[in-house]
């Protein structure tokens, strides 16, 4: 069964899964094309952090981070590969528009990279756009920047 809940990152499997994914995006795209958050950025008052467990056992993570004039973005989403496909990320996206909407955030952003096709067939099946960089993002070759209207 899968369970998804608000949970400190400040816990030793969260930060094993945060070093899961950190390894994961350098095996995939140079160190400046990664934008992570760290575990105390993940803390911070803005930042809604959600944890999936499967079974009990954390399989995946993802983070919305409230910005201003009704804008959010997706940070941190990741699923071990041994997990995929059992549903942990369109729960974890699901469960952060429904946090989006109860705070009146109606457009949610984020950056990904063009090398993970499961990522990308999310986004888009759940209403993602492809857009330009926004916020403090510069262009860059490896980068892809979707947005979804709530």
């Amino acid at each position: 069964m899968l369970v998804i809940a608000r949970e400190s990152p400040r816990q030793a499997e969260i930060i094993a899964l945060l070093e899961q994914s950190d390894a994961y995006m350098a095996a995939l795209y140079p160190a400046e094309s990664n934008h992570l958050l760290d575990v105390e950025s993940l803390c911070a008052p803005e930042v809604h952090f959600l944890v999936a467990r499967w079974e009990g056992r954390i399989v995946g993570c993802a983070a919305l981070v409230r910005g201003q004039g009704g804008q959010g973005e997706i940070k941190r989403m990741f699923v071990e590969p041994a997990a995929r496909g059992k549903g942990a990320g369109r729960g974890l996206l699901e469960r952060i528009e429904t946090i989006a909407k109860e705070e009146a955030i109606h457009l949610l952003q984020l950056e990904t990279g063009g090398q993970q096709p499961e990522a990308l067939a999310l986004y888009r099946r759940a209403g993602y756009v492809e857009r330009g960089p926004f916020g403090s993002y510069r262009p860059d070759p490896v980068s892809l920047f979707m947005e979804k209207r709530l």
